[in-house]
């Protein structure tokens, strides 16, 4: 079993990376599982959203404890809230910033494998707004390929096309392939 954590804020599309992390990996004849556990629900709130994706039926539904790769969309949230917990040496940790991955790993005290990707920058220059949540996608699937980019990006495709239109659809499907292309670290 594959196992994320997604931490973010109110308003920032954690819950929808999650959806659309599993719906992908449903496709491709996998059992999944995508919840968010809330805070106080208010936007700008810290939030977490946890995925599973698993060859096998899942038994548990308790929030994910050790997980296999931690995204961290809201890059305010490394001084609010403790990312590196039920971590291994083992997990990825991808960080929505402008900072080099070594910066990362000196503030929070992580020597195992970090990745930067300045996915506000890449929405904000192609959606036009801060929406990081689908351009961290393609960095989660450049460093563990969990799932495929083109099965992502068929998905994308199929659920943004009637809901806001080609042209932006285009746009979120442009952002993960650069987040793909951009992500740095180890």
């Amino acid at each position: 079993m594959f196992e994320i954590i997604i931490h973010g804020r109110g308003g920032q599309g954690a819950k929808t990376a999650a959806q659309l992390i599993v719906d992908t990996a449903i496709d491709k004849g996998k059992y999944i599982q995508a919840f968010p556990e809330y805070g106080p629900e208010r936007t700008g709130a810290p939030m977490r959203t946890f995925a599973r994706i698993s060859d096998e039926p899942i038994k548990t539904y308790q929030p994910v404890t050790d997980p296999d790769a931690v995204i961290v969309i809201d890059p305010t949230l490394l001084d609010v809230v403790d990312v590196k917990t039920g971590i291994t040496d083992k997990t990825v940790i991808i960080v929505n910033t402008t900072k080099s991955s070594e910066e990362i790993k000196k503030k929070i005290g992580f020597s195992g494998k970090l990745y930067t990707i300045d996915a506000t920058g890449i929405s904000i220059d192609m959606l036009g707004r801060n929406m990081p949540n689908t351009p961290v996608l393609g960095a989660l699937i450049k460093v563990t390929k969990v799932i495929e980019l083109q099965t992502l990006l068929d998905k994308i495709e199929g659920m943004f096309l009637k809901k806001i239109g080609p042209e932006k659809t285009k746009a979120n499907i442009e952002c993960v392939k650069k987040a793909y292309d951009d992500v740095k670290g180890g």
